[in-house]
């Protein structure tokens, strides 16, 4: 039986993502939250508790506390798949192959996953749903040691990542990413049904396991009115780096 506390917090955080509490707002005190749910102050206290652990909401102490993100958000705290952001909002997560083709490695193929020129690597371009909603387009190319593995995979599976993970044992460690503004030439706009010419966020990607090898290198392409991404950092450790646009 699910804890009263635990109740209150996925309550909180549906309420988050529903942004019936924004970014940068506050939370009502324990005291109305005891009131409203029908519990005591000590049980409020336990839900707020995790959230804060979540990143979800800032503490002070004597202070109300602050909406920092939602699960809305995409974080680059920790490195997740499409797939496994989808199911902690509580949405379905779908996948479909466009287009698979194995091409000779172009230079910049061969700088980013570190093999020669013209070896075989395989192109994916795949449309990506949340609750059947073509919300991203990912373009992939897959080092030449994985691509078989990659090819054999059903065109519908809603995550690679899992499924390379529970057929070969293969974890995506690291990940670096550049983030930027394009806007949808007519195959984007077609795929993810909008017009042409909408802004699209764009986030490429470098992927390698926990020994540095890499695995893929990809141009994703998010409608700009379905994803967002955040970062959390501190004085201590600012996981963002800004740099100019190429």
């Amino acid at each position: 039986m699910t804890a009263r506390h635990e109740e209150i917090a996925d309550e909180l955080r549906r309420a988050i993502d529903r942004e019936e509490y924004t970014v940068g707002s506050l939370l009502p005190t324990e005291t109305d939250l005891a009131a409203h749910y029908g519990v005591s102050r000590g049980t409020v206290r336990q839900a707020v508790a995790a959230l804060t652990a979540e990143g979800l909401i800032g503490s002070r102490q004597g202070a109300r506390r602050v909406v920092l993100a939602s699960r809305r958000s995409q974080s680059f705290a920790e490195l997740r798949s499409f797939a496994e952001w989808a199911r902690a909002m509580g949405r379905e997560a779908t996948g479909r192959v466009v287009a698979q083709t194995y091409r000779p490695a172009t230079k910049e193929d061969a700088v980013r996953l570190h093999l020669p020129e013209q070896n075989p690597v395989l192109h994916v371009l795949r449309v990506r749903g949340l609750d059947g909603e073509p919300v991203l387009l990912e373009r992939t190319v897959y080092a030449d040691w994985i691509s078989p593995a990659v090819e054999a995979i059903e065109p519908d599976c809603p995550s690679v990542t899992q499924r390379l993970f529970e057929d070969r044992g293969l974890v995506f460690a690291y990940g670096e990413h550049v983030i930027d503004a394009v806007a949808a030439g007519a195959q984007d706009a077609e795929l993810l049904g909008i017009r042409r010419t909408s802004p699209l966020l764009r986030v490429r990607r470098v992927t390698t396991t926990r020994e540095g090898r890499p695995v893929e290198w990809s141009d994703d392409r998010y409608r700009s009115d379905a994803v967002s991404f955040s970062v959390h950092n501190s004085i201590g450790n600012n996981a963002l780096a800004r740099k100019t646009a190429e």
